[in-house]
């Protein structure tokens, strides 16, 4: 038998887990809820209804959070020459070419994001049972792959978060800290249901999103009335 965190149960003591919020509320509830010695990640479910198993009802993208995602991104960038120096100057954490390959293939990923200029592919290729696994293949549709480094840098350290769909149908994203305002969670709520909103695959049928879950990194999910997002 499974035992209840001390903490879990007061946190799960503080509002019924089974009811459903309206967003001002759940924001509200989950920053309370947040009482961690370290500050929290805030972090949104949806539920959709897709089958990921289906070529057509697969559920992927990039959103640009307008508050951040208040969390240090380490970024890797596979470039050579005049790309390499555009990188560094981006602030770009890490940079190589086959040097960097090398540091993957022995199994050194001191980054948590990806880049790579087109013609850097055929070297990060060969890097895919490492790199597709953890989620951090480049991939020219989040733009990843591309020869615009700077923006593409720049746009993952101010705040770009990738998503995707998970075999039952869940996507996670960390949209935000605890120590966030209430109005930036919700800021940040609102891109990320419109990026998701603009992913729904033509295959889906019937109800798409079915339903939002916000929770802390410690703390207990509050589920939140859809409608209430986009009000």
């Amino acid at each position: 038998m499974v035992k209840t965190g001390k903490r879990y149960k007061e946190i799960s003591a503080a509002f019924d887990v089974l009811k459903t919020h309206e967003i001002d509320e759940a924001i509200k509830l989950v920053k309370n809820n947040a009482k961690a010695k370290f500050n929290e990640t805030i972090e949104i479910a949806f539920n959709l209804g897709v089958d990921p198993k289906q070529a057509d009802q697969n559920v992927r993208g990039v959103v640009n959070l307008p508050e951040g995602t208040g969390k240090e991104v380490r970024v890797a960038v596979f470039a050579r020459d005049a790309k390499a120096k555009e990188a560094k100057d981006a602030g770009a954490d890490i940079v190589g070419d086959d040097d960097l390959a090398e540091t993957v293939k022995s199994g050194k990923l001191d980054f948590d994001r990806v880049i790579s200029t087109p013609d850097m592919m055929a070297v990060v290729g060969q890097l895919g049972k490492i790199l597709g696994p953890r989620g951090l293949m480049p991939n020219p549709k989040l733009g990843t792959v591309t020869d615009d480094i700077e923006t593409a840098v720049k746009n993952i350290k101010g705040g770009s978060v990738e998503y995707r769909v998970e075999k039952a149908g869940i996507v996670h994203a960390g949209i935000g800290k605890a120590d966030f305002s209430e109005e930036a969670i919700k800021t940040n709520i609102k891109a990320i249901w419109d990026a998701i909103l603009a992913s729904k695959p033509s295959g889906a049928k019937g109800a798409y999103i079915k339903g939002v879950t916000l929770t802390s990194t410690m703390g207990t999910g509050v589920k939140v009335n859809p409608d209430s997002v986009v009000n």
